[in-house]
């Protein structure tokens, strides 16, 4: 494929990242990959966000790409633990989530 647009490789790299929300997610469902329809779904998001990943750095530096992509996962896994599995909600714990939005839009920001 050629050449991602910047725009393009930053939208491919949040739904690399939302992916990798996906599939961590999608681990708890699997109950050690016992379960059939969650294990496959979660395969499938796996997949999806490493080769949505990998297409982002055509454009991106990977360095950067990375990061963010694991931050988005960090992130979008640690909200998505508390609404869906009651877990802590403290607020140094949210704070400490705050600080990972603030690296990645820190990095969006330096990075063209």
């Amino acid at each position: 494929m050629p050449l991602l647009t910047s725009t393009t490789a930053w939208i491919v790299l949040l739904v690399a990242g939302l992916c990798e929300v996906a599939w961590a997610i999608g681990l708890k469902y699997t109950e050690g990959f016992t379960r059939l329809v969650p294990s496959t779904w979660t395969l499938a998001a796996m997949a999806a966000s490493v080769v949505l990943l990998a297409w982002s750095l055509k454009t991106l530096p990977v360095g950067t790409a990375y990061a963010v992509w694991t931050g988005i996962g960090a992130v979008g896994t640690a909200l998505l633990g508390m609404v869906l599995f009651d877990e802590s909600r403290e607020v140094a714990r949210l704070v400490c989530i705050g600080l990972i939005v603030a690296g990645i839009l820190g990095l969006k920001l330096v990075t063209k």
